[in-house]
Order: C-alpha cells, then structure tokens, then sequence
C-alpha cells in the first residue's frame, strides 16, 4: 500500500470528527445572529453598541484561540502513545492555563472599556450602550476561555460530539436568556450581556464536569500544577503570534477597504461576513485534522499521518470547489439580502466573484494548518504566518495607494486578499511535503 493511499475507516474516522465538528461551528454565529436581532429591538443605537463591544470582545477573546488548538495537540498525541492519564492531566493544566487568562483578560477588559470604545470612534449614546454591555460581558472572559480549553481536550480525546451539544444547549439558553432579560425583566443590552455570562458559564460548568468525570476515572490530578500550566502557557506562546499574525492581515484588509468609499466598505464588511461563514465549513476538516494527526504521530504512525493528510487535503479542494459553484451561482442574490443601495448591491456582487473564486486555496490553507497544528509544528506556523502576512503588505498598501477606488477597487482588493491566502498555502503546502513536521511520540 502507498503512504498516502487512504486506511480502511480513515475516512469514517475524519467525518466523525469532522460533521460534529462543523454543525458547532454553524451553530454559533446562527444564536449569535437571533442575540442581535433581540438587542435590535432596543434601538439602533443599542444595536450599534453591540456592534462596537462585540468587536472588542471577540479580539479579547479569540487571541487566545490557542487554548483550544494547542490543547488539542497535546491531548491528542498523549492518547495516541496510549497515555490516557497523562492526556487528560495535559488538558487539566490548559483549564487552569485558561482560568488565569481568562481573570487577566476580564479585568483589564472591565477596566478599560471606555478607552477601547473610544477607538471606534463611536457617538456617545452608541458609546455608552457598548461599555455597558463590555463591561457586563467582561464577568464571562473566564468562562468563554475555559470552553476552549475544554472543547480542545474533548478534541483531542476525539470527541467531537458532546462539544457540539454543550454548543447547542448553551448559544439556546443564551439566546432565551437574552429575551427574557432585555425585554421580560427591561435590563435593556446588560440583560443580554448578563444572558450570554449565564449561557457561557453554564458551558464551561458542563465541559468541565465531562472532563472532571474522566479525569477521575483514570486516576489524572485536578490540582493546580505549576509546572504543567507553564508548560501549557510557553506552548501556546507560537500559536498566539501565529493568530495575531493572521488578525493583523484581516485588519488591514479592513483599513485598505476604508479608503475605496463608504459604499466600497460596507459591501467589504459583508464580502468578509460570508468569506468568515465558508471559512468555519471549511475549518471542520482542520478540526478533524488537529485531532487525527496528533492521535497517529502520538502512536509512531507517520505512514497513517501522510495518508490522513492526503485525504484530508483531497476533501478540502473539493469542498472548497463546491462552495465556488454556489457563491457564483448566488453572488447576485446574496447582495439583495444586505442592502438597497444600488453601489453597495454592484461592489458586493463583484467581490462575492473573487471570495468564490478563492475558497479552493483557502481549503488547502485550512486543512494544512490543522494538520500542522495537530503535530505541535507550532513554531514553524508562528514563522510561516508572519512571512506570510509580510508578504501580503506590498499588496494591500498598492491597493490603498493606487487611487483605484469604487468596485474596481474593491475587487484588486479582494484579488490581493486572495494572494495572501496563496502564499499561506503555498508555505504550508510546501512543509507539509517534507518529514521534519512528523516527529512521532507523546512528546514534540
């Protein structure tokens, strides 16, 4: 058999994880969606300072990302070398990781609130509102970084299901909550944020407990160890430089669409929207192969890693070709539902083409730095994504100087972004040829 033919039940193994995986994925920006519209009742400036503090919120929140990805790693590797409880003591050491970050990230959160606001430049009413609901939120910082650390050992215990269900359950309270505390007991928009701390909390409570349950069946510590969090805490220091790296692109593809016009802006915000939506399918397969790949290199498999991976790559070209064909079929429709400006429907139309266009490259980019991910190959991937971010200035900045403004502009805009993703695959694709990321073994 080749080294990259495909194992009996690879397959069945990566959708398991995989379709799970995904429909949580779904499932958040969906009650994220119905938590907005309930806020929108109150006014649009109440709607407008959810925009605002939602923004800061999500930053504070999503830098630390790898509590879930690096927690996964780790996890899954010590599994694959059969050490169950030394798998599930990893994953104890991240929650503690996440439990102190998060009541680092609360406080300066709640405390700062106001300066942050102000960045936005928004009016005072639409101020006031977002610092109400900032610092309200802030109080479930804790909570929302202990579900990544959780989700990640569940992942990397190759459990993708009982993530998925903690993700319904929650994002329904949250959404059930926010009604009856915004418009049933009238806290206006610090009843939503008091819903989702309520919503966030009682999912950290229930990962948690799932992972405390197995924990003291195999005998694993609970205590705080120093030690282990340390260790968790400089693992995870590459993957933050990876994904602060990859923020920064976003953000100055943001500022880059500021300068093409107001209408060239908003169909940007939108295009982003939709290109963020496909990104979440496509980052299922990167789910699956986080924890597959850690689980076959942690049991010395470097042939099932390749096969894995060769799969898994196959899967995303396909899939991403698929979400090409229906972004083109859609890409006149889907303006129609954002907006009645005739500008904003025409520059949107024509960015939607280039978004479309682009979702094979960013399926190859995805799959490989899950697969990376899972191999703990974390300092090569903090390197390749500011390499690749470097090289996406010289593109963005000839966007924004150029003077070519209105869709014309919008669409090199989106041409560039596309670039950038390229060059990401290309860098991943080509490590991920080589031997030097499969080290084997529960330890990297």
């Amino acid at each position: 058999m080749s080294d990259t033919a495909p194992r009996d039940g690879q397959a069945r193994e990566i959708l398991r994880l995989a379709v799970p995986a995904f429909l949580a994925l779904v499932a958040e920006p969906l009650f994220l969606l119905a938590d907005s519209a309930i806020v929108g009742y109150l006014g649009t400036s109440a709607l407008a300072g959810l925009g605002v503090a939602s923004a800061v919120l999500l930053t504070a929140v999503n830098i630390f990302v790898f509590l879930a990805y690096g927690t996964t790693a780790v996890v899954a590797r010590r599994l694959g070398a059969g050490d169950q409880r030394g798998a599930v003591s990893a994953g104890i050491d991240g929650i503690w990781l996440a439990l102190l970050l998060g009541a680092a990230a609360a406080v300066v959160t709640a405390v700062l609130a106001g300066p942050l606001v102000q960045l936005f430049g928004a009016g005072p009413d639409v101020a006031a509102e977002a610092v109400t609901y900032l610092r309200w939120s802030a109080l479930g910082i804790p909570s929302m970084l202990v579900v990544l650390a959780a989700t990640g050992v569940l992942r990397g215990l190759q459990d993708t299901r009982t993530p998925l269900v903690a993700s319904v359950v929650g994002f329904s309270a949250n959404a059930l909550l926010s009604l009856l505390l915004v418009h049933g007991v009238g806290w206006g928009i610090a009843g939503a944020a008091i819903g989702t701390v309520l919503a966030q909390t009682g999912m950290a409570l229930g990962l948690v407990l799932v992972v405390v349950r197995g924990a003291r069946r195999l005998g694993s510590s609970l205590t705080f160890h120093g030690a282990g969090v340390l260790r968790a805490a400089r693992g995870g220091i590459p993957l933050l430089v990876r994904t602060v790296a990859l923020r920064a692109a976003l953000l100055l593809t943001t500022w880059s669409a500021a300068g093409l016009g107001d209408e060239q802006l908003a169909a940007h915000q939108v295009a982003m929207t939709v290109w963020s939506t496909l990104a979440f399918a496509l980052d299922a397969l990167a789910i699956a192969a986080q924890a597959l790949t850690g689980k076959t290199l942690g049991a010395g498999d470097r042939e099932g890693t390749r096969a894995a991976t060769t799969l898994m790559v196959r899967w995303s070209i396909w899939f991403g070709v698929i979400l090409t064909g229906v972004i083109l079929a859609l890409h006149r429709v889907i303006p129609l539902g954002f907006s009645q400006d005739l500008d904003v429907r025409s520059a949107l139309g024509a960015a939607l083409v280039v978004v479309a266009l682009g979702q094979p490259i960013a399926g190859i980019a995805f799959i490989l730095d899950g697969v990376l991910i899972g191999a703990g190959d974390t300092r090569w991937l903090a390197w390749a994504q500011t390499a690749a971010t470097v090289a996406y200035l010289p593109m963005v900045l000839e966007v924004r100087l150029s003077g070519v403004d209105g869709t014309t502009g919008l669409v090199w805009l989106w041409v560039a972004f596309t670039g950038f993703m390229t060059v990401r695959a290309l860098l991943l694709w080509r490590r991920s040829r080589g031997e030097t990321w499969m080290v084997v073994g529960a330890e990297r």
